[in-house]
């Protein structure tokens, strides 16, 4: 498929082994059993070299599924709230946040406006405000509160923090 000729021929070991013609290097990539591939198809002259391509691309490929196994997902766990939560509710799902968060999860805390609700939003604020206060030893904020603009619901999204125990 290279169809340029001459190429810069880099040998499988790594080494430079010159400015040869495509057929020559075909030749000598046949001769050792390997595969001739284009490394920079930008360069001038090309930049090819000698390997065994399914064995580059198994090691690739295994490359990938450890980076992709030594990833780490965060899970988001959502609340909600009501403007008008009364206190029993509120230390309950408050326990079930501190939970969340003792197991290393960020929460998103959402508070739900129904129709006549959202004519005073700052109700929504003070129980997120709550909601900070009573954490604050345990979590620090990922995501503040924004405007209601428009929409149903305030979202807040806190994630573990440090410990001052």
């Amino acid at each position: 498929m290279i169809r340029l000729s001459p190429v810069r021929l880099v040998d499988a070991d790594g080494s430079q082994v010159g400015i040869v013609p495509v057929e020559e290097a075909l030749a000598l990539a046949r001769q050792r059993g390997l595969d001739l591939v284009e490394v920079a198809p930008t360069a001038r002259p090309i930049v090819c070299k000698i390997m065994d391509w399914g064995k580059y691309r198994y090691e690739e490929e295994k490359k990938a599924r450890q980076a992709r196994r030594k990833e780490h997902q965060i899970e988001v766990k959502e609340i909600k709230f009501r403007p008008g939560v009364a206190d029993h509710d509120f230390q309950t799902k408050l326990n079930l946040v501190r939970k969340f968060i003792e197991q290393g999860k960020h929460v998103k805390v959402t508070i739900m406006f129904r129709r006549r609700e959202m004519r005073r939003p700052e109700n929504g604020y003070e129980v997120l405000e709550r909601v900070k206060e009573e954490l604050a030893d345990l979590v620090r904020i990922d995501r503040e509160a924004g405007t209601l603009d428009g929409a149903r619901d305030l979202t807040m999204v806190i994630a573990p923090g440090r410990r001052t125990t």
